[in-house]
């Protein structure tokens, strides 16, 4: 017992050492599952509202773990020993060499790795393939690519890039009306091909509390289980500026600014280059912003509470919105003179989770404010509530260890994420910056997961979507009373999901899922579809 209390206190002693240092973890990675449920079940404090989070916290969970041991399951303490090997610090050593195809110190085969006491490199190749079977049409994805991260002194620094190719039939409507992020198209020869690219990096520097980053990545705020209505991974990733503060253990502060495509041709500073080449023009995109901040409170273990705000500008920067403490929707309103010609698109949102208050058990529920006029908040003539809701929970190790079950609901009104400035949509190249349904529907959702072995996750989700029309900016600005929710009536969904995946080793994966949908159109009319994926990879997308 002494033994492993004194390593622990190395172990926690060694995570304080390369603590100033920040690398931020891949969204997907499967690891975030598994602190999320130790999370719930109350074994581990897990400060996940907001992703993706660093490495260093990630080691700092597992290490909580490590010490409480006793309170794990056998498949729950294999799967400690899997993540460890990934996310443990490594101390480094001054006479240390490059090595290639190598394990490392905690036996985690990488690519390419350097670990000095000073400087530590590690790199992986990527590559998958992966077959789309749906409605008697198929096509494959193919992918290659590297990632490499990093640390020296106070600086975390990480790069990713993978290439993408998909040839065959019905990659036209493969991500329309889907959670899967969309794309921006390199090259598309015919209508049976397409290619991408996804790159991210990240530097960051970092002290005690708190860390600044430079990077291009996804953003996520909230919970969700199949669609997030504040921040989501839907639109194509960007570039921005994070800023993360916790000044006190019961509170955390963070700021981001970011720098979106708005797909709209500037054509008063677009210009003609006299090149003589396709039509000599310089095309110009119309500059689009976001500035996003919020304050996490902790008043007891398990229970965060947060309220935050963003706002989506346009034109030209504005250092008001790159002050991380201001109050942007006031500012806003000061800055256009209170004309909402001249103004931005601003939000407010909340979000409550409670971890294991029920054993066991997370409860949590969003609220994501585009327009709300409280004087006549429950006038159904004047009212203008344009919010969207989420409500959910999961309760896990039911009749079974590792079994979980959960259900949720998500309503989104009319005219959410929608703005008189098309510039100022909340959208990031024409995709959904919040839920990938956009606005006018609402979900439920059921839901359950097992892992009957280590690391082998399987899924079943049911859904069931109403959706109505987007409307027009007349009906949106100038209609008294405002349109009813699920006016325009387009569509009832309805599909069932099934998915098993497994990770052999650290990063390569094999997965495989069916989904069956049915969608009864306003008319009566009634398709029905089925979709099967197979796909093997190594590394995450």
């Amino acid at each position: 017992m002494k033994t492993k209390i004194i390593t622990f206190l190395l172990f926690l002693l060694l995570i304080d050492n390369v603590q100033a240092q920040t690398v931020w973890e891949n969204h997907r990675s499967e690891v975030y599952p598994y602190l999320y449920r130790m999370a719930q079940k109350g074994l581990v404090d897990f400060s996940d509202m907001i992703r993706p989070v660093s490495r260093e916290q990630i080691a700092t969970c597992l290490a909580q773990l490590d010490s409480s041991r006793a309170k794990l399951s056998a498949i729950e303490k294999k799967e400690l020993d899997f993540y460890l090997q990934e996310y443990q610090p490594i101390a480094g050593d001054d006479n240390t060499k490059l090595k290639a195809i190598h394990r490392d110190e905690h036996k985690r085969l990488r690519g390419l790795f350097y670990h000095g006491k000073n400087f530590q490199l590690n790199a992986d190749p990527f590559g998958s393939i992966m077959q789309v079977s749906s409605a008697g049409k198929s096509f494959t994805q193919m992918s290659q690519g590297l990632q490499f991260w990093g640390k020296t002194g106070r600086w975390g620094f990480q790069f990713y890039y993978r290439d993408y190719s998909e040839r065959g039939q019905g990659i036209d409507t493969f991500r329309k009306e889907s959670p899967e992020t969309g794309i921006i198209k390199v090259f598309n020869p015919s209508s049976n091909g397409q290619s991408f690219t996804e790159i991210r990096a990240n530097i960051s520097y970092s002290w005690k509390n708190g860390s600044l980053s430079f990077g291009k990545d996804h953003l996520l705020w909230g919970y969700g289980e199949n669609g997030r209505i504040i921040l989501s991974d839907k639109a194509p990733s960007y570039p921005y500026v994070r800023f993360e503060y916790q000044p006190l253990k019961w509170l955390r502060f963070n700021y981001t600014h970011a720098w979106l495509n708005s797909n709209i041709v500037d054509s008063n500073r677009s210009y003609g280059t006299g090149s003589g080449v396709g039509t000599a023009t310089r095309i110009l995109f119309v500059p689009k912003y976001m500035a996003t901040h919020s304050l996490i409170f902790t008043p007891a273990k398990g229970l965060d509470i947060a309220i935050g705000e963003s706002i989506v500008y346009s034109d030209q920067m504005d250092i008001g919105f790159l002050i991380p403490i201001n109050f942007f929707k006031i500012y806003d309103n000061n800055r256009s003179n209170y004309d909402i010609r001249a103004g931005s698109n601003g939000q407010f949102f909340l979000q409550a989770s409670s971890r294991n208050h029920i054993k066991n058990t997370h409860l949590y529920a969003s609220l994501f404010v585009d327009e709300i006029r409280m004087s006549t908040i429950f006038n159904p003539t004047k009212s203008r509530n344009q919010l969207g809701y989420t409500l959910g929970g999961s309760v896990t190790d039911v009749l079974l260890p590792y079994l979980s079950l959960g259900a949720e609901y998500t309503r989104v009104n009319p005219f959410v994420y929608s703005n008189l400035i098309p510039a100022q949509n909340y959208t990031q190249y024409n995709q959904s910056l919040g839920d990938w349904m956009g606005n006018n529907f609402d979900r439920i959702i059921l839901f359950t997961k097992y892992s009957p072995i280590p690391r082998l996750r399987l899924y079943a989700r049911y859904q069931h979507i109403r959706k109505g029309g987007a409307g027009t900016l007349l009906q949106q600005y100038e209609a008294e009373p405002q349109p009813r929710f699920l006016f325009d009536f387009q569509k009832k969904r309805t599909d069932l999901f099934l998915q098993a995946g497994y990770e052999f080793i650290n990063n390569f994966y094999i997965t495989g899922s069916y989904q069956w949908l049915s969608q009864t159109l306003a008319n009566g009319n009634n398709t029905t579809n089925n979709t099967i994926q197979l796909g093997i990879s190594y590394g995450l997308r």
